[in-house]
């Protein structure tokens, strides 16, 4: 019996999309058992079709124009690779309106323009994969739409982002300073040159503004999360978080109260027995809880060529099945149909109530406790513990307290004054503490 055949095209064979050609040449008789047909990786297209990726691309056709992979109407499934706003943003809109289903790892672009193209994919009954856009192995996005489908998440605590993971590692088990840790990580290719979008981020918050839309099935605006990045983060603050039973993770987290929804990104102290606090070096990990299901732990690389080439297969062998079967769209693309999507009630950071540890530089005389302590209980706040060690070379003396719950503005209202008074040498460090997570 002849087997079936469904082409595909690759737009963009950089790191991930020579990953993808590894794989299939790798596995593909295990690909074709599986899926009872034949993949073709019919045409790659990239700007640079010359420089050796370490696989044979003589076997397939090579362009450098992407839309000769659009436009050829024997390619059922169309693969973008290249990252960035645009032109991915104008690639995946023209496959879809020609009739294409699409596969995509562009966290940034779904990000952003999520909106637009799941409402056009939805329009010409397209599917689109989107797998590898979150959490590179670890299979967060099908879990959510379809093996927690019944439930109600209450939360997604995440870490999402494995350099920033990396270096928070490394401060906290060798002690070494966070731009010795950096330039670390760029040397072994777990940070970019520019590393912004890890260090301060704006990585994460790509990836949970996806995971939002689909945990509850509403249009979330990027700009609404709150973000706060770990570049502030010191070996002092590692040590205390130590000795207070915690360490320090970048956490994404996401809690359902009251119809709302809390969505924020900051450096998080969480106790030390707990999985996510164990999640080290560039791992990734998730921890949801549903109403039904409760907690749910997925751990696993969340970058890297093969763990990433692996999520894009995922997807396309899901696609090819629906190929297959001259069906699509049966698994709504964000988890619920997208003409009953509506937009997302985010609750303000400024009314979030957490617990908060605080460092302050203070200059060492008598009465310096008192007037911060006096400036925190004025904004109705409480201190749990205070930690006053021996002065640092500059005279300042360190002081470290914890908080009971708080609210986030009157948190911000108490430091404005704190850092103002005639005691205070430098800018207040702030860093929440997670006690309750599941």
């Amino acid at each position: 019996m002849k087997m079936e055949k469904i082409n595909i095209g690759l737009i963009g064979l950089g790191n991930i999309g020579t990953g993808v050609v590894k794989l299939l040449e790798q596995n593909k008789a295990l690909i074709e058992q599986k899926l009872g047909a034949n993949i073709v990786l019919k045409k790659i297209a990239d700007i640079d079709i010359t420089t050796p990726r370490g696989i044979k691309t003589d076997k397939y056709q090579m362009t450098t124009d992407a839309r000769e992979i659009i436009n050829d109407k024997d390619i059922s499934i169309v693969i973008e690779l290249i990252g960035g706003y645009e032109p991915a943003r104008s690639f995946l809109l023209e496959a879809i309106n020609q009739g294409k289903h699409v596969v995509t790892a562009n966290k940034a672009l779904l990000a952003k323009h999520g909106n637009e193209i799941f409402q056009a994919a939805y329009k010409k009954s397209m599917d689109i994969g989107f797998e590898a856009s979150v959490g590179g192995t670890i299979p967060i996005i099908k879990t959510l739409k379809e093996s927690l489908a019944a439930n109600n998440i209450n939360s997604i605590i995440g870490i999402m982002n494995g350099t920033a993971n990396f270096i928070l590692t490394k401060m906290t088990d060798e002690g070494k300073m966070f731009d010795v840790v950096l330039k670390e990580a760029q040397k072994l290719g777990f940070a970019e040159a520019d590393p912004t979008f890890d260090i301060e981020g704006m990585d994460t918050a790509h990836k949970m503004a996806i995971i939002l839309s689909l945990a509850y099935g509403k249009k979330v605006n990027l700009d609404d999360i709150y973000v706060e990045g770990i570049s502030r983060i010191t070996r002092e603050d590692i040590a205390f978080a130590k000795e207070l039973g915690y360490r320090i993770k970048l956490l994404a987290i996401a809690m359902l109260k009251n119809n709302a929804v809390e969505a924020r990104i900051h450096p998080t102290m969480i106790s030390s027995n707990h999985l996510l606090s164990n999640v080290n070096q560039n791992n990734n990990a998730f921890n949801i809880v549903g109403d039904a299901s409760g907690p749910v732990f997925l751990f696993g690389q969340g970058a890297g060529m093969m763990p990433t080439a692996s999520a894009v297969f995922s997807d396309i062998i899901d696609v090819a099945r629906n190929v297959l079967k001259g069906i699509s769209g049966r698994v709504p693309l964000r988890s619920i149909d997208e003409t009953v999507m509506k937009e997302i009630k985010l609750i303000p950071m400024e009314e979030v109530e957490t617990k908060y540890y605080f460092r302050f530089s203070a200059v060492d005389r008598p009465g310096v406790l008192s007037k911060i302590s006096g400036i925190l209980g004025e904004n109705n706040i409480s201190i749990a513990t205070v930690i006053q060690k021996a002065r640092f070379e500059n005279s300042a003396v360190p002081i470290v307290m914890t908080t009971y719950k708080a609210k986030e503005k009157n948190v911000r209202e108490a430091l404005k004054k704190i850092d103002k008074i005639d005691v205070s040498m430098d800018k207040t460090m702030l860093i929440r503490i997670e006690d309750e997570l599941d």
